[in-house]
């Protein structure tokens, strides 16, 4: 008891992060205090535990279309197509165009888990320790530095295709000329498929945070012992 009421001392005081780091270092190996080897597979749950109860949300049916921290709008430059069509009685077909977007998104991020499961099982206690000490969306920005390049190359021909499925590619070729002809407007082409592969991926990314935010900040939200031990080392 006394042990551990000096530990408790000891993590008030040192609060800076380079102190902090020290203590993490020099905690004990068994007994009922934490121990290094715990804290890795706390952050794979904790991450496990966003990737699960987030990531599958966005699989769903309107996964990213109503919910308005992932909706993908359209891009810069067709937010005035968007704009022109709207003023002219095609508010319809412009809500459609959207749709399809966000249909894509949700069926690309189907093939997002594997990816991030073996990601998270990378992870070594070094990264822990950082994750652990880091910002609120730290092992977010860990999982997104391990994962990007492999879920854009996943993404993009699940877009593409998705885009065929559910007729993304002739709402948006009907969309787009009608724009094109009304008068006192310049021809736009966009690439969609690269920016919504690129949406669909800042969408996956933001709710793993918005889990990982809650698990640091809420106790209630720490589900298991290992993800209580190890996230009360940053409080």
């Amino acid at each position: 008891m006394k042990r551990i009421l000096l530990l408790i001392a000891i993590l008030f005081i040192f609060h800076s992060c380079a102190e902090l780091q020290q203590v993490v270092d020099s905690l004990p190996q068994t007994g009922n205090v934490l121990s290094n080897a715990d804290i890795a597979p706390g952050l794979r749950q904790a991450l496990d535990k966003g990737i699960e109860k987030q990531v599958s949300k966005l699989t769903q049916r309107d996964g990213f279309y109503k919910n308005d921290l992932v909706k993908i709008l359209l891009p810069e430059e067709l937010q005035k197509v968007d704009n022109a069509l709207r003023k002219v009685g095609l508010s319809s077909l412009a809500d459609e165009g959207l749709k399809a977007l966000n249909r894509a998104a949700e069926d690309a991020v189907k093939e997002a888990t594997p990816i991030f499961v073996n990601a998270v099982k990378d992870i070594t206690f070094d990264d822990a320790k950082n994750i652990l000490l880091g910002e609120d969306n730290a092992a977010t920005s860990y999982l997104s530095s391990k994962t990007e390049t492999a879920l854009y190359n996943k993404f993009k021909p699940v877009i593409r295709n998705s885009f065929g499925k559910v007729g993304a590619d002739q709402i948006w070729t009907n969309l787009i000329t009608k724009y094109n002809n009304l008068p006192l407007t310049n021809d736009v082409n966009p690439d969609l498929t690269d920016y919504v592969t690129g949406e669909a991926l800042k969408g996956v990314y933001t709710m793993i945070a918005l889990e990982e935010k809650e698990i640091r900040n809420k106790v209630s939200s720490r589900t298991t012992n290992l993800l209580k031990k190890v996230f009360a080392l940053q409080d």
